[in-house]
């Protein structure tokens, strides 16, 4: 379950926030203050603007790709796939699910920035693999408003992956479609495993 930001981190999250803060401020200063998990990115991020540079980089993306990939936090898209900064554009959701609003961006991203190939990544252990639409109805039981927008849950990756493929070379607002490529990312291992599309 996600932490709210105005509670503090648990210990074991804490840890997890020093590993991923070496480069920034000593350990000491963050056990005086550990203050709220916004409070930390607040934070860590002043000490990054003190060295922070100007790349004076183009807002398009210089590999004119855009990465479709779930939210989950194991997974660290730009070293996975050797990406440096500036060189894809990268959208995610729960999921990696192509969404309305994937579209959107994706055409933002075609149209007005110039990529013009897509790469969809599911991965192994999703979340929505344990969901369903019932998702939804519990939230409406709950707040006494169903939710606008489908869960989009899933039993099969591969299948989905397809699917997600399939929205995209399907959608008249996509002028770039010849080059959309899916895989399931193996959070164990690290790999990468291509989906063959739908016929």
């Amino acid at each position: 379950m996600p932490i709210p930001a105005s509670q503090p981190l648990p210990p074991s999250a804490d840890r997890a926030a020093d590993r991923a803060g070496e480069s920034g401020p000593p350990h000491s200063a963050k056990a005086e203050s550990p203050g709220t998990v916004t409070d930390r990115l607040v934070e860590a991020n002043r000490h990054y603007a003190t060295d922070f540079t100007d790349p004076g980089m183009d807002a398009r993306p210089v590999l004119k790709v855009a990465v479709v990939s779930c939210m989950d936090a194991r997974i660290d898209l730009h070293a996975a796939l050797g990406l440096e900064l500036g060189d894809c554009h990268t959208i995610r959701n729960a999921g990696g699910v192509v969404t309305d609003d994937i579209i959107r961006s994706l055409t933002i991203s075609q149209r007005a920035l110039g990529t013009r190939s897509v790469v969809l990544i599911h991965h192994t252990g999703c979340g929505l693999l344990s969901l369903t639409e019932d998702f939804r109805h519990e939230l409406e039981a709950e707040v006494g408003q169903r939710p606008t927008w489908a869960v989009e849950a899933f039993k099969d990756l591969d299948d989905d992956v397809r699917q997600s493929m399939q929205r995209v070379r399907t959608s008249p607002f996509l002028p770039h479609r010849d080059d959309v490529r899916g895989f399931v990312f193996d959070v164990t291992t690290g790999l990468l495993r291509e989906i063959d599309p739908w016929p």
